[in-house]
């Protein structure tokens, strides 16, 4: 399994909007795409939204995320909450645990 830290700081005033228009495009289509979900979690005193993604694929997690993006899917979804980001880091992350393989 691979997986991804995604940390974004959303427009101010606009997390509710945010999270709404995530919750019913984003999460599910990523789900749909064969991505798990760690979790995600807002940071109420900075406005940002974090939360890991994971993969587990013989294509990989950078060809999923690339097709998921390409899909006519992603370009439907509305609102669109990428609209409502300020700022976004994204980082490959691995577990330090030794049963994590």
């Amino acid at each position: 399994m691979e997986y991804q830290l995604r940390r974004s700081r959303i427009k101010p005033g606009r997390m509710a909007e945010f999270l709404d228009a995530w919750l019913a495009g984003v999460y599910p289509l990523r789900k749909q795409f064969g991505f798990r979900f760690v979790g995600a979690w807002v940071v109420e005193a900075s406005d940002e939204f974090v939360w890991i993604l994971g993969y587990e694929g013989p294509d990989g997690f950078a060809a999923a995320d690339a097709r998921y993006y390409a899909s006519a899917e992603r370009g439907a979804v509305r609102p669109d909450p990428a609209h409502l980001i300020a700022a976004s880091v994204h980082r490959m992350i691995r577990s330090v645990f030794p049963e994590a393989g």
